[in-house]
């Protein structure tokens, strides 16, 4: 049998020009050992929700601290000399009320920004950028049709509007609708033959079709564009990995850890590409790294018990499997890892007890072959 790392997708978008980036499953064959690592989970992050119009800084970002300042206010030595404030013009009030609706945002009052926004879109009914944020915000709140419904209206008011396409690729793919996701990812390249998120989105996509090639050429065009997008060489290791090119992976790894030195995932990516060629212990001090950074890195945990266990260190890896399981108490496959640790101490009482808690969770989790495996581990032992 085998077994497999547990890994995962990341895809982390920003506020504004969103980024991406994805983690993947390795698979890793070991001696009489079954599979207890999960298949991939792919997680799209936020999409636009700040305008456009406002300041950035150079990773894309709002300065939020220059909109406060550079905001309309009246000058003081009006006020001095004893007049009344003058009426604001419709330009006015909608640009105060869309940094009302920033500092919503960026506090995480999503509802507060679309009421904001519900002003400015009634004062400004063609403000296709008030459309794009509201849609922002609504799928913060978990609306993503009302957000589709947005992001059509502000592409129907402005037809090469990059960033809705883009925004409406990020919400059809939450919903499943990959090749629609593709399509608007198109559309935004299109319009932007430099869009590098759009070229991340893509591959994305591509790579959860199984074309990896196909992937592997827009992480290689949005590095292209910008050659510091950590996140992108990230993205091409994985696919590289899963093609069979570990030592391209580890290339791209340690691209996206010297632009990131706090890149939690690429330090355990790499640990899984460097355990599948052998290196246990290099595994384990990129495991240890991802860890540092992110204490609650539970999978880190439970692959770097993973490694510990090969190595012969049983103590070490019933209390990485512990860790896990206490910073995620559904972590299935940590359970089912301390289970086979103790069956191989032939401690056959909580063996038994960690494969019925894996199966549960398994079974819950949709899991249906390492459902199985579980299964099977607890008759041997019951035998």
């Amino acid at each position: 049998m085998k077994q497999r790392l547990f890994s995962q997708w990341w895809i982390g978008l920003a506020q504004t020009v969103t980024l991406a980036s994805l983690t993947a499953l390795t698979t890793i064959a070991t001696t009489n050992q079954p599979s207890h690592a999960r298949g991939h989970t792919f997680y799209c992050g936020k999409s636009k929700g700040i305008p456009v119009t406002f300041v950035r800084t150079q990773d894309s970002r709002i300065d939020f601290d220059q909109i406060n300042s550079s905001s309309v206010t009246v000058k003081g030595d009006i006020l001095s000399q004893g007049f009344s404030e003058p009426p604001k013009t419709t330009k006015q009030k909608v640009d105060d009320l869309l940094v009302q609706a920033a500092d919503k945002y960026e506090i995480g009052d999503y509802r507060g920004a679309i009421l904001a926004y519900n002003q400015v879109i009634r004062l400004t009914p063609n403000n296709s950028e008030a459309l794009l944020y509201r849609g922002s915000a609504y799928n913060e709140l978990g609306d993503k049709q009302a957000a589709i419904k947005d992001y059509n209206q502000a592409i129907k008011i402005n037809p090469n509007y990059a960033d809705a396409y883009y925004n409406r690729g990020v919400v059809r793919y939450d919903l499943g609708d990959k090749q629609g996701a593709i399509d608007d990812y198109n559309q935004a390249i299109k319009i932007n033959p430099n869009y590098a998120d759009a070229y991340i989105g893509r591959g994305n996509v591509r790579y959860e079709l199984g074309d990896k090639q196909a992937a592997i050429k827009d992480y290689t065009q949005a590095i292209k564009i910008n050659p510091n997008y950590a996140l992108a060489y990230n993205n091409r290791g994985l696919a590289r990995s899963e093609l069979g090119d570990k030592p391209g992976a580890i290339d791209d790894y340690n691209q996206a850890i010297k632009i990131n030195p706090n890149y939690a995932d690429a330090y355990y990516n790499r640990g899984n590409a460097r355990y599948d060629l052998g290196d246990k212990q290099a595994a384990i001090k990129d495991y240890n790294q991802a860890i540092k950074i992110n204490p609650n890195y539970a999978d880190a945990y439970n692959n770097r018990g993973l490694a510990r266990d090969d190595l012969g260190d049983k103590q070490g890896a019933i209390e990485d499997y512990n860790q896990a399981i206490k910073i995620n108490p559904n972590h299935a496959y940590a359970y089912y890892g301390r289970g086979h640790v103790y069956a191989s101490l032939e401690d056959k009482f909580q063996a038994i007890s960690d494969f019925k808690q894996a199966a549960k969770l398994y079974q819950q989790q949709g899991e249906n072959e390492d459902y199985q495996n579980a299964l099977n581990r607890i008759r041997e032992l019951q035998q």
